[in-house]
């Protein structure tokens, strides 16, 4: 499940909030377990997510680097490549 939260940091443009809520939502998931929460459970997995989301902005808000930001278009064929070599070609 964890594979799915991407590099969020030292972008241009920046990770956008709805980037930042897809990962916080993924983490949560991992650590509960719970895909979808039970109703009990909705409350606390719903909050635990707009937590972990604020702190992972104020986080990526204040990380700072002397690196070029890196080029989404870059990365996503970076990625390509590498699932091609792992996986082979993908067949149209």
């Amino acid at each position: 499940m964890c594979r799915n939260i991407k590099t969020l940091f030292n972008f241009d443009p920046p990770a956008t909030e709805d980037e930042i809520h897809a990962a916080a939502l993924q983490f949560v998931r991992k650590i509960t377990g719970f895909n979808q929460p039970s109703k009990s459970n909705e409350e606390a997995f719903n909050l635990a997510i707009a937590e972990v989301t604020v702190v992972a902005q104020n986080l990526l808000d204040t990380l700072v680097t002397n690196a070029e930001s890196r080029n989404r278009e870059v990365e996503i064929e970076r990625a390509r490549a590498r699932s091609a070599k792992r996986f082979g070609a993908a067949k149209d």
